[in-house]
């Protein structure tokens, strides 16, 4: 039934400690989940330097998921966005042929507080790779939840329980957030080929395996899942169909290696557009000194 457990690794990205999770050499993807980071949990005091932030940078070829759990993050893109990202709401942006965008700290920046929070990428199915980017933002009746005998869920995206969220995913998926009552039990369906849990707060056992915070457990396919919360726990379920394997090189998601070169000059020779709002700052190419040449504003 557990196929693989995934321990978090922890990064520094500059004052912001992440655990990653996906990708990692055992295992690249859980159905089109590419990319998986559990951000903080941090109490920011105020005034903390604009060095935290996400400087604007590009993507292609996938759509990402910030969820937040606690904290306020300001997203601005190339297309023109600026969206507050704020707990139980999604705000899901969709790369495809390219888009530009930055993440910002700045009520943490005025007034300190909390973060915490998940940022998933998921790769985009080969006829949607060079789709037009696109971006959404949805709350409240969007993504259905419930409680029932200390199961308290939500719907991020997809379809899941025999609910659908509204986000307009690009094929079949699911991610859902648990919060589970010590003792309290759940079941994870056997609807998709590929599933995995990540366990952000808490302890859980499966299939009388203990799994504590920052492990992500990978389920081989055919039969349902069976949870129990040891503690009081945060839990994030995710995966889907397949969409095939896919190439990763810092922000970029391709299908083939040439478009991920491509990505990358088209970046370096300042042909992405930046942020509408953000563009005075940029995140050069690892190993790069230099800024895009010439940026497009």
């Amino acid at each position: 039934m557990i196929e693989l457990v995934i321990p978090q690794r922890r990064r520094d990205l500059g004052g912001f400690e992440v655990g990653r999770v996906l990708p990692v050499a055992a295992r690249r993807m859980v159905g089109p989940f590419v990319f998986f980071d559990h951000m903080g949990p941090i109490d920011f005091p105020a005034g903390i330097p604009r060095s935290v932030d996400v400087r604007p940078h590009p993507h292609i070829g996938l759509s990402t998921v910030t969820y937040l759990f606690a904290g306020e993050i300001m997203h601005r893109d190339s297309l023109g966005t600026e969206q507050a990202i704020r707990p139980g709401e999604v705000n899901w942006m969709t790369a495809g042929r390219g888009i530009t965008h930055s993440e910002r700290f700045e009520r943490a920046r005025r007034e300190g507080g909390p973060m915490h929070g998940i940022q998933a990428w998921v790769a985009l199915p080969l006829e949607h790779e060079e789709t037009d980017p696109a971006f959404a933002h949805h709350a409240g009746a969007d993504l259905p939840s419930g409680e029932e005998a200390g199961v308290w869920s939500r719907l991020v995206a997809g379809r899941a329980f025999g609910a659908t969220a509204a986000v307009r995913t690009h094929s079949p998926l699911f991610y859902v957030h648990w919060e589970l009552a010590a003792g309290a039990r759940a079941q994870l369906p056997a609807e998709y080929p590929e599933r995995a849990a990540y366990v952000a707060r808490g302890a859980v056992e499966i299939a009388g395996r203990v799994v504590e915070a920052g492990d992500m457990v990978v389920f081989a396919p055919g039969q349902p899942v069976p949870f129990k919360a040891i503690e009081p726990s945060t839990v994030m379920l995710l995966g889907g169909e397949p969409v095939g394997p896919r190439f990763i090189e810092w922000n970029f998601v391709a299908s083939s290696q040439d478009r991920i070169e491509q990505a990358k000059a088209d970046w370096r020779a300042g042909r992405m557009k930046l942020p509408n709002l953000d563009n005075a700052e940029f995140i050069p190419l690892p190993g790069e000194a230099a800024a895009p040449a010439n940026p497009m504003s």
